[in-house]
């Protein structure tokens, strides 16, 4: 059975585990490492081989050298396909792969069938496509949130690759790392619970109700596309087709109108709960439980219910 390439980017993410899954139906899987990562947790979701790659040509330049550790790594052991994260990087590392190729490549799919067709959902949740590459082997970029992980325990074998990068994969050199303040809310994409605000909150200040919440119950705090052009929040917040994709097991939207644009970063969420004033707003027709109200006068009272059960 033909190896599948997973590549994973610093540590081990949600999509990362979504890939793995994926990658299980598609040939025997082979997860791609640069610099660090978490071998037991691959391991945990079905990693039969492990290839490492580090060092100071992989952590001192930008993506130009993993790309060409990938492309020499796919000329070896000629995969069944490529599965990357439609992230920032994984995206550019996709895109050079397929140019080093000759191939072709297929982003933001949300699933991948045994003979490398790509589901993808487009214009904003409202169409399915179907997707093959025609030249080459399939070199796909998943979005977060896509499939739910499921383990499958294996006992890999690990290599580490020879990185030997090129003097022009070294022309955008990383001069500085600046780590990001992490608060105790629970990443974006990665949380399970997510209580995101919309127009109807207000203004900036009454956001603090949005993360009071969110905090109440562990959980992360969104937006809408509205919400960040009003300045009410920051954009790395925005849930949304322009925004982020999440899939929490809860979430709450407070004063969101519930545009098509929005639904197509949430709608696969298990449970969504909306709060609006308006009672033809088009979240209630995706919501599961819906509350007509005020929010100013609902969240608090929810609020304070939690507060009890704590």
């Amino acid at each position: 059975m033909a190896e599948v390439l997973v590549v994973v980017e610093a540590g081990v993410k949600k999509v990362t585990l979504e890939m793995l899954t994926i990658a299980r139906g598609l040939g025997s899987v082979s997860a791609v490492v640069f610099g660090e990562a978490d071998t037991a947790k691959l391991a945990e979701y079905g990693a039969e081989k492990i290839y490492t790659a580090s060092g100071e040509d992989v952590a001192g330049y930008l993506v130009a050298p993993k790309a060409t550790v990938l492309a020499e790594l796919v000329k070896q052991v000629q995969p069944a396909a490529v599965l990357l994260g439609s992230t920032q990087e994984g995206k550019e590392i996709a895109a050079r792969l397929a140019i080093k190729l000759d191939n072709g490549l297929l982003t933001d799919a949300v699933s991948v069938e045994a003979d490398g067709t790509a589901t993808q959902v487009v214009f904003a949740g409202s169409t399915i496509v179907k997707s093959k590459v025609t030249k080459g082997l399939p070199i796909v970029t998943i979005r977060p949130n896509s499939v739910t992980p499921e383990a499958a325990p294996a006992s890999p074998t690990t290599e580490a690759l020879t990185v030997s990068a090129s003097d022009a994969d070294k022309l955008t050199k990383v001069v500085e790392r600046v780590a990001e303040q992490k608060g105790s809310r629970p990443e974006l994409t990665e949380a399970s619970i997510v209580v995101s605000g919309g127009r109807g909150v207000g203004n900036a200040d009454n956001f603090k109700l949005v993360e009071e919440l969110a905090d109440l119950l562990g959980g992360a705090v969104g937006a809408s596309r509205a919400a960040v052009d009003s300045g009410y929040y920051p954009h790395q917040f925005q849930v949304g087709q322009t925004g982020k994709t999440v899939s929490p097991q809860l979430y709450v939207a407070l004063g969101i109108s519930g545009a098509i644009q929005h639904r197509a970063g949430m709608q696969t969420s298990k449970t969504i709960v909306a709060v609006n004033k308006d009672p033809e707003a088009p979240i209630f027709e995706l919501a599961d439980f819906g509350v007509v109200g005020d929010l100013f006068k609902v969240v608090p009272q929810a609020a304070d219910e939690v507060r009890k059960r704590k």
